[in-house]
């Protein structure tokens, strides 16, 4: 069975951890900060309570995915440093002389017994209530904003992964002995997936009979990063690409394969919710959720600071009922007036074009009509008429025969005045200049803790990164906030 609360085992060596690991190590103070049973209660369902023999606590293995996620290690290498780093050991409730697990008991736990929670949400309620309790959230205010994470197997083909991953393999064993190229299987001359597999494990083989070799750390790592995608993404390489990946836009001219995550954040930089989606979802309609959640997480909303992608009709209208000044400049293609088809076309705030529900952005826009003749201006989009012939959805969007395809929106601000007259006010250009706090958020998250590339395939899987690495940096957050 599984116990409800990790207690630590009795050992004659417990004091080391008093004189190695110092009372203002990060470890020790997450230790001190949060109680980890919260854990225990959200899996128990997971495991068979009666049955088979006694299961690794969850706590524990929670901890190893925390401290995965704080380092970007593979799970081998995880487990390898928690052998010897005291810091580790204090922090995973084990005895200085106790075994470390299995890693294949931590790639089990994350694929089986994670499944069904709802993980994200559940530690940023977590790390949003423990920062009210500690008095570190005193702003009513949220900042939200979208970071995309590409796809881990962006848009390469499955041979290509694998290339990729072997190819910076051996250039790391090559800066220490050039001399093993002769040892190294020959490479694949076909673009058969099952060889690429092969050679791959061939070369693996080769490496681990190196035994001064592989005690060198870069190589370690580099050897079981590929030995890990070998063994735990086979499965996902034969299914091809990652299916739930779709394609987004950063701006006109730049695209990305993977996903987005939309994200809330209290003026003290603490993520108080997040959405994950696919990368081609619109920015603006997230906000309703996202508003909802910091509410649900404890989180006092009267103020919500985004850029214009937030300010279009239906948020407006949904701040007013619900008393929230939204602090989201106008954007008149987006907001402004009545546009026909609103659920056939989108906004791309990034790009700022239309993108049609085919998922194709116009390539061009001109604005017609002149001010002041007693008619509205419009911005017309034109689309590529060679796409429209063969789209799916041109039936009742694209007429045979017709030599181009254009979407025009009114130009119009009657229906946004209090919002136009609440744009012009100190308080909003004082609440504007928030803003940056979020971009910061989202640069920590890609360079510090890895959210630039996803590190499985799924949606699930990208909900797991985004839950452990939000659940990172807000504990750091809080401990940082506390120490001031």
């Amino acid at each position: 069975m599984i116990q409800k609360q990790q207690s630590m085992a009795l050992s004659p060596y417990m004091e080391l951890y008093n004189l190695i690991v110092p009372a203002d190590n990060m470890l020790r103070k997450i230790n001190e900060l949060i109680d980890f049973s919260f854990v225990y209660e959200e899996l128990k369902d997971n495991y068979c309570l009666d049955n088979g023999r006694n299961a690794i606590d969850p706590i524990r293995m929670f901890k190893y995915l925390f401290l995965k996620t704080v380092h970007d290690l593979s799970d081998v290498d995880i487990v390898e440093r928690s052998k010897y780093d005291m810091s580790f050991k204090y922090f995973l409730n084990m005895a200085p002389e106790e075994q470390v697990i299995d890693p294949s008991s931590l790639t089990k736990f994350r694929k089986l017994r994670l499944k069904d929670i709802n993980l994200l949400d559940l530690l940023i309620n977590k790390t949003v209530e423990i920062a009210i309790e500690k008095e570190v959230i005193k702003s009513n205010s949220i900042i939200v904003d979208a970071t995309h994470t590409k796809a881990r197997y962006n848009q390469k083909t499955p041979k290509e992964v694998l290339m990729d991953r072997s190819k910076k393999l051996r250039k790391t064993i090559y800066q220490i002995d050039e001399n093993m190229k002769s040892k190294f299987p020959s490479k694949t001359t076909t673009d058969v997936l099952e060889d690429e597999i092969k050679y791959c494990q061939d070369l693996i083989d080769v490496i681990k009979k190196e035994e001064v070799l592989v005690q060198y750390p870069k190589v370690k790592e580099q050897l079981n990063l590929l030995e890990e995608t070998v063994a735990d993404d086979v499965e996902q390489l034969q299914i091809s690409e990652d299916k739930d990946a779709k394609v987004g836009h950063k701006s006109a001219d730049s695209a990305f394969f993977g996903y987005k995550t939309h994200l809330a954040m209290s003026e003290e930089r603490i993520i108080t919710a997040a959405t994950i989606t696919t990368g081609e979802k619109n920015d603006g309609k997230q906000l309703e959720a996202l508003i909802e959640k910091s509410i649900e997480a404890g989180m006092e909303v009267e103020t919500v600071i985004g850029d214009a992608a937030y300010s279009e009709k239906g948020n407006i209208e949904y701040a007013n009922k619900n008393e929230i000044k939204l602090v989201a400049k106008l954007n008149p293609s987006v907001t402004q007036g009545f546009r026909p088809k609103e659920d056939e076309f989108e906004f791309n705030k990034d790009a700022g074009m239309y993108v049609c529900k085919a998922g194709h952005m116009a390539i061009r826009k001109a604005k017609q009509g002149k001010k002041g003749e007693g008619r509205n201006q419009v911005t017309t989009y034109y689309f590529d008429i060679e796409k429209c012939k063969h789209c799916p959805f041109k039936e009742g969007c694209y007429k045979e025969g017709a030599k181009s395809k254009t979407y025009s929106v009114s130009i119009k601000s009657n229906e946004h005045t209090e919002q136009a007259k609440f744009q012009e006010s100190e308080y909003f250009k004082e609440k504007s200049k928030e803003r940056y706090k979020i971009e910061a958020k989202n640069s920590e998250l890609k360079h510090r803790h890895g959210y630039n590339v996803a590190k499985s395939s799924g949606l699930l899987g990208m909900e797991l990164q985004g839950a452990m690495s939000i659940f990172t940096v807000n504990l750091k957050r809080i401990l940082k906030l506390m120490n001031q």
